[in-house]
Order: C-alpha cells, then sequence, then structure tokens
C-alpha cells in the first residue's frame, strides 16, 4: 500500500512548521511532495532539505491551485492514492495510519475525509459555526453525509481526480473535488482524526472566500466546467 501512496502538502509561506512536518511524514511513508505556492520565505528549501520533492509555483496562485499542479505532476507517476496535508503543522503525521487503515477497509471509498472534534475542543467559535453549516449544506449537495468537508486532511484515490476538470483556484476547491467526486456516484467516508489549533493566523479570508465558494457552487450547478 504505502508504495503506492504519495503524501501532497500545498504550502504558503510555512517555513516555520514545513521541515517538522516532511520529516516526520517521511517517517511513515517516503514519497512527500510539496507545492510551493509563490512563498516569500524558505518553505521550498527547507522542504527540499528534509527530503522532499518540491513543486514550485512562482507565484501565490493559490491553495486550489497548489493542488491541481501537485494532482497533475502526481497523475504521471505510479502511485494509485494521494494524501492531502496541509503545510502549517494541524495535521499530525501520525494520523495517516488512519488513513492508511481506512483504505484497506474501504475499497469502495474514492475519498476518505478526516473529521477533527468539533465540540469540546479549542476550535474558534466562529470557524465552529462555519464548518458546521457548511458540512450540513455540502452533505445535502452531495447526497452523502460528509460530517468535516472543510478539512484537507484526505486521502484519494487516483481514479477520482485522473479526469476531473476543477475550475476553482483557492479553498473552495478541496469543496468543488467532493461535489463533482460525488455526482460521479464515488462514495466518500469520514475518519477521526486530530488537529492542532496552534496560534498562527488562519489564511482564509472570511469575506473573499465564502464569496468564492458560492459562485463555485452557482457554477457547477449551472454546468460551467462540467465534465
Amino acid at each position: 500500500m504505502e508504495e503506492n501512496l504519495a503524501i501532497l502538502i500545498p504550502a504558503h509561506n510555512e517555513a516555520e512548521s514545513i521541515g517538522n512536518l516532511v520529516r516526520e511524514v517521511k517517517k511513515i511513508v517516503p514519497d512527500v511532495f510539496v507545492v510551493d505556492d509563490g512563498s516569500t520565505d524558505d518553505t521550498g528549501k527547507i522542504a527540499e532539505e528534509n527530503g522532499a520533492i518540491v513543486i514550485r509555483h512562482p507565484v501565490c496562485l493559490g491553495k486550489g491551485a497548489a493542488l491541481k499542479t501537485g494532482f497533475a505532476y502526481l497523475k504521471k507517476l505510479s502511485f494509485n492514492q494521494f494524501i492531502t496535508m496541509d503545510g502549517d503543522g494541524q495535521h499530525l503525521p501520525s494520523d495517516i495510519h488512519i488513513f492508511l487503515k481506512a483504505l484497506r477497509k474501504n475499497k469502495r471509498a474514492g475519498i476518505i475525509v478526516g473529521k477533527r472534534k468539533i465540540i469540546g475542543t479549542n476550535m474558534p467559535f466562529l470557524r465552529r459555526i462555519t464548518n458546521l453549516s457548511m458540512s450540513l449544506l455540502i452533505s445535502l449537495l452531495a447526497c452523502q453525509w460528509i460530517p468535516d468537508s472543510q478539512n484537507g486532511f484526505r486521502a484519494i484515490r487516483k481514479e477520482v481526480v485522473e479526469k476531473m476538470k476543477l475550475i476553482t483556484d483557492h479553498f473552495e476547491t478541496e469543496t468543488e473535488i467532493l461535489l463533482r467526486a460525488s455526482w460521479k456516484g464515488v462514495k466518500i467516508v469520514s475518519v477521526p482524526v486530530t488537529t492542532v489549533y496552534n496560534k498562527k493566523r488562519s489564511k482564509i479570508k472570511p469575506v473573499q472566500d465564502t464569496v468564492n465558494f458560492f459562485l463555485m457552487i452557482l457554477k457547477i450547478l449551472t454546468g460551467y466546467g462540467k465534465n
């Protein structure tokens, strides 16, 4: 299983956390790919020094664009499944084992999404409400229950994204993947994961990203970029 698995980490200005993240991940899965999304710090250099293969954007294009670049690169290689993680250290490398077990157990699942514990944690209240409401909306649109649709820690089988045409470039891309996959009959399951809430300022821009989210919904519901 591990021989056919690659870890994909989109990262923008994560020099503080990317080195340790890559080192710890490589103890579990040797093939780690970092898409340096136009960082102005040493994110790419540090990731490379710690053993990752680094793909670079000359300027910041967005998390979704970084994921698309990573998928395009990996699809040309021999990997059959990918695990995506955030580069800010919020995802625990040890939880990769949970995804490996789930991939073995759920042969029919095309996407496995991490589910954070939201109630009774130190997740910011506004983020908690946003995550719950967005997950409910996405689950209704997807016609299957996805309790933490905003979680970027997930496993994706290659065939799910191999011919998928994505029209977004920012945080909404992760939701677009879930919806397009669901409407093609892909089974999505969830597994519990741990999330570390550090003091880093979130890169999410509430107003702009909310607008982008609903524009994405509108476009794909009306067939824009249909595939």
